[in-house]
């Protein structure tokens, strides 16, 4: 099945889909407008509901919130469309913005930074940090120099976290100890060549396969969890950002795309939200549980 355009919004950097798994609907956000968006199938209506400071990415909590990752290292409660700050800036994070997070298996928050200036995080000239955020909001440093962190997930037994550095254009994995979230042993899984783009958001099927978004690449990736590429989606954008599953039986495959002030230069779909469906299954994206 070749990817569907359900909704256009010319999202400059859409970014970060999740299945609300209580709502029966697929959120999203444009990073650098500070929006966040809905899609519902069953209706097959869709709504801008939130306008904001930068939103480089969110977490769905377990009771149907949203904790939304912005500029400075700030982090906000959504609920009833009513923003909340829990934490009005990390200091060594001014200048900075968050760029793509991952709830763990029991309810953390994995987060990383990067420099707004994407042309410095990329060369590195500018680095920010990689935070683990616990149920009670203490804030750890787990990884320090990021460039441009993104796409992250879990394997199925739980005993690694993937971790996306698209500035090495590099999927990497830690050793993941579920009961206390720590990462160790750093080690390389996949490097893309440098004419299929960079990797940038992710997530793992039920089969425990890593589907990976090229910006740049135009191209959805399929890879088993030994880093060797199963399946190369095209899509009609330059810039394919992030994927998720969703749907009643999580076999509905959601992808954002990046671009859509300049479809000229970046493609007929760029900024659009696509659709697809192979008859695979994902697994169900964990749910914060962050004290608030």
């Amino acid at each position: 099945m070749k990817p569907e355009i359900i909704v256009d919004y010319l999202n400059q950097v859409g970014e970060g889909p999740l299945w609300h798994p209580y709502e029966k609907r697929l959120y999203w956000v444009d990073i650098t407008g500070g929006k966040m968006f809905w899609y519902e199938p069953s209706t097959q209506t869709h709504e801008q509901f939130f306008e904001g400071k930068t939103i480089g990415g969110f977490t769905i909590q377990k009771d149907g919130s949203f904790v939304l990752f912005m500029e400075n290292g700030s982090i906000a409660s959504l609920k009833n469309n009513r923003m909340e700050y829990l934490l009005a800036e990390i200091e060594e994070e001014r200048g900075m913005r968050f760029n793509d997070v991952v709830t763990d298996p029991e309810g953390r928050i994995f987060a990383g930074t990067m420099h707004q200036n994407s042309d410095l995080a990329l060369t590195g000239e500018k680095q920010g940090n990689l935070y683990r955020i616990d149920k009670d909001m203490s804030i750890h440093k787990v990884l320090e120099g990021t460039k441009i962190p993104n796409g992250m997930g879990f394997s199925l037994d739980h005993k690694k976290m993937y971790y996306t550095e698209s500035a090495d254009r590099s999927i990497y994995f830690f050793d993941y100890d579920k009961n206390t979230g720590n990462i160790s042993n750093q080690t390389v899984l996949i490097t893309v060549d440098e004419n299929r783009g960079l990797p940038d958001g992710m997530t793992v099927d039920a089969n425990g396969d890593i589907w990976s978004a090229s910006a740049g690449g135009s191209t959805l990736n399929q890879y088993s969890s030994e880093g060797i590429v199963q399946k190369s989606i095209n899509f009609p954008a330059l810039m394919v950002s992030s994927v998720t599953f969703g749907g009643d039986n999580l076999d509905d495959i959601y992808v954002t795309t990046i671009g859509g002030e300049n479809k000229k230069e970046n493609g007929s779909g760029a900024g659009a939200l696509f659709h697809l469906n192979l008859g695979i299954k994902g697994n169900p994206e964990f749910l914060s549980e962050i004290l608030i």
